[in-house]
């Protein structure tokens, strides 16, 4: 990487190279299983409702419009339509997102099985680092687990309170009046995600009130539970995927409950994408769902320590 000339490319031509051939490899990977390749837009009128991500805004003409921070509701809306299993390799965007593992700019893999559940993708997600990194170790733990084996306590039945007093200790005082989900997210990834195994490790059955898009359910124990998992490789985190929510009035709920929260946070409010919600009322069909950042992947396969050392031109070279 060539710090002193900013018009050059972060990353150096031999690692372009090695970023080019995962793309091959990636999308061979998905063709021999005849999963089918789509590309959806990158700018529409409506975005995600998150209270915790911020779209980058742009106009077309005199229409407000967004930059996608994933292409999950086009491709839902193409699975409502009959796709079947598809993926899509490209571009996402999210506002103010700067630093060694984040750029407002990145490339996403997300993939979608029609017919399956949350562990049947893990498998593929296990399937599709071993073919990149052979003899990978691979562990699967859930969310409680994780928590107990690091924080001795369950995430899922400590209180509010408690929650708040540990986060106030990893984090600062302000963590006093943070909600329990907020909360939990401070302690995974201060406290457990930098000491989780090397290797892959896939852990699953988060919590309820992390549920965004997934369905929920009751775990063997009776702790309600999303059918949500994430992937850690060598303790940084790579893909986020769901059991996904198809019921269009949960959905619309969910909707309503991140206005709420992002009124309370002095966010401005963005409304819900209306042709996602015909789709899924229509029928979304029951799926699993994954997405995974393809350069905090090539910074796992290059021993880099920088996400400006894998792509060509960060926003700091723009």
């Amino acid at each position: 990487m060539n710090q002193s000339n900013p018009w050059q490319p972060g990353a150096s031509i031999q690692a372009l190279r090695q970023r080019s051939e995962l793309l091959a490899q990636l999308r061979g990977f998905f063709h021999q299983r005849q999963v089918m390749e789509v590309d959806v837009p990158l700018l529409s009128r409506a975005t995600v409702t998150d209270h915790n991500i911020e779209s980058i805004q742009a106009r077309n003409g005199d229409v407000a419009a967004y930059l996608q921070t994933s292409p999950e509701y086009f491709m839902k809306r193409l699975l409502a339509s009959g796709s079947g299993d598809i993926y899509s390799l490209g571009k996402a965007f999210r506002s103010a997102e700067s630093g060694r593992r984040h750029n407002p700019e990145f490339s996403l893999l997300e993939w979608y099985r029609c017919g399956w559940d949350e562990h049947q993708l893990m498998d593929e997600v296990a399937e599709l680092i071993a073919t990149l990194v052979p003899d990978i170790a691979v562990r699967r733990c859930s969310y409680a687990d994780v928590f107990i084996r690091h924080l001795q306590i369950d995430p899922h039945l400590t209180g509010l309170v408690d929650l708040q007093r540990l986060a106030v200790s990893a984090g600062s005082e302000a963590w006093a009046e943070e909600s329990r989900a907020n909360c939990l997210d401070l302690l995974f990834s201060v406290l457990i995600e930098p000491h989780l195994d090397d290797g892959l490790v896939l852990v699953y059955d988060y919590p309820a009130c992390q549920a965004a898009l997934a369905k929920c359910a009751e775990d063997s124990q009776g702790r309600r539970i999303s059918r949500r998992f994430e992937a850690f490789l060598n303790g940084v985190e790579l893909a986020n995927g769901y059991c996904e929510l198809t019921d269009a009035t949960e959905q619309a709920a969910r909707f309503a409950e991140d206005q709420r929260l992002r009124q309370q946070s002095g966010k401005a409010a963005v409304a819900a994408d209306q042709h996602l919600l015909a789709a899924m009322e229509a029928g979304l069909p029951e799926c699993a769902g994954v997405a995974l950042g393809v350069d905090r992947l090539l910074m796992q396969l290059q021993g880099k320590d920088s996400i400006e050392q894998v792509m060509p031109f960060s926003w700091a070279r723009c």
